[in-house]
């Protein structure tokens, strides 16, 4: 298969209409449909089924469909990876690193300082993201570098080191009851009056079901706690840049974050590794 005639069916099978299809890639409707009716003669299996009035994938034309875009991602990732590899060749590239905003804030400080005062250091571009995202920009090669924290992030397909793991807390509106004590369990938190637990987006945008109210960052999080609408169960670490009016209290029995800086398997960059060096040393 051509990565064009990918792209053609995976336009096709997401429009479910050749027209709208055509107009999306540029092209006349008619070559679309030729080359559509080709990759199905080639791999001897019907991918769509056509009416005069519809276009619905078959069961091969599903498999396809995801086999298809995940094979796209692969080959816009390897292409952006090349590019980037020249370009650090030549020193005309820095290194783009990205983590989950408002997540290991210190360490991430402490490591951009070190890191600067190497020998041969270069510019790190950091790019903060929403839940999930540094995983995604990570593997499909627009960034070089990403600190992943295990259990919520994937680490599979990289090459990681372990930073540093870390106890869970509870945060909480200044001046609750519960802020009186010196720990508490999951059992304490999961339910307490009035304050739920948020809900954040799963890795397809969508909101599990649930009573807590539904966050994308930290900074919404936060003025939710302190307006007495939610609490959250995060990392030990975030204390470190909470608000006045939010208070803490250890969770005994919550699992244990382990903060990860991971980075492609193939990389071969001195500047990354160097990075990877000073983290280590952290």
């Amino acid at each position: 298969m051509e990565t064009r005639e990918l792209r053609y069916f995976v336009a096709v099978a997401e429009e479910l209409h050749f027209g709208r299809a055509a107009q999306r890639l540029g092209i006349a409707q008619p070559p679309l449909s030729r080359a559509i009716g080709q990759l199905e003669r080639r791999l001897g299996v019907a991918l769509l089924e056509r009416t005069s009035r519809t276009v619905a994938l078959t069961e091969a034309g599903s498999v396809l469909l995801v086999e298809g875009r995940a094979a796209l991602d692969a080959v816009a990732a390897a292409d952006r990876r090349t590019r980037r590899a020249a370009l650090a060749v030549t020193g005309h590239s820095g290194l783009v690193l990205v983590t989950k905003a408002g997540a290991s804030s210190e360490l991430l400080a402490k490591l951009l300082d070190a890191y600067a005062a190497e020998p041969g250091a270069v510019a790190v571009e950091v790019h903060l993201c929403g839940i999930g995202e540094q995983e995604r920009l990570l593997r499909d090669g627009r960034a070089d570098v990403a600190l992943l924290h295990r259990p919520f992030d994937s680490i599979a397909g990289f090459d990681t080191e372990e930073l540093c793991t870390e106890r869970q807390v509870v945060i909480l509106p200044a001046g609750h009851p519960l802020t009186s004590r010196a720990h508490l369990r999951m059992a304490d938190v999961t339910d307490i009056p009035g304050l739920p637990l948020p809900r954040w987006p799963d890795r397809d945008g969508t909101y599990p079901d649930g009573p807590g109210p539904q966050v994308r960052d930290p900074a919404q999080l936060y003025q939710l706690i302190a307006l007495g609408r939610a609490s959250a169960v995060l990392p030990e670490s975030c204390r470190f840049q909470l608000r006045p009016d939010l208070a803490v209290v250890p969770v005994l029995d919550a699992p244990t974050v382990t903060t990860v800086i991971a980075w492609p398997p193939h990389s071969r960059s001195r500047p990354l590794a160097e990075l990877i060096r000073t983290a280590t040393r952290l």
